[in-house]
C-alpha cells in the first residue's frame, strides 16, 4: 500500500520553490564551482552536520555529478577526524545504502 504521508514541501509548498528555483536553479548553476565539486562540499557538510536525510539523496547526487565511490570513501574517513567519529559512521551507514542502490 503507498505511503500516503506528506512530505514537508507539500505542507510548506514555498520550501520547494525555493529549493527549486534558487537553491538548484541559481545557485547550483553559478560557474565558480562545478556540480562535481558542490556535491563534495555538500555532502561534506551534510555529514558533518549529521543530516542523515539529506545526505543520502545528496549522495546519490554526488555519483551522479562524477564523484565516485572511492571518494566519498576518502571523504568520510577524512571527516571521521574533523567532525567525528559518529558523524563519520553515520556517513558510512548512507553510503551503504546508497552503493547498494548505484
Amino acid at each position: 500500500m503507498p505511503s500516503s504521508k506528506k512530505t514537508a514541501y507539500e505542507l510548506i509548498p514555498q520550501l520547494g520553490k525555493l529549493r527549486d528555483e534558487v537553491l538548484f536553479g541559481d545557485v547550483w548553476e553559478q560557474p565558480e564551482l562545478t556540480k562535481r565539486d558542490r556535491s563534495l562540499i555538500t555532502v561534506a557538510v551534510l555529514t558533518a552536520l549529521y543530516r542523515t536525510d539529506e545526505l543520502h539523496g545528496h549522495m546519490k547526487r554526488a555519483l551522479d555529478n562524477g564523484v565516485t565511490q572511492d571518494e566519498l570513501r576518502g571523504l568520510i574517513t577524512h571527516l571521521a577526524f574533523y567532525a567525528g567519529w559518529p558523524c563519520a559512521v553515520n556517513a558510512g551507514r548512507v553510503g551503504l545504502e546508497v552503493f547498494e542502490d548505484d
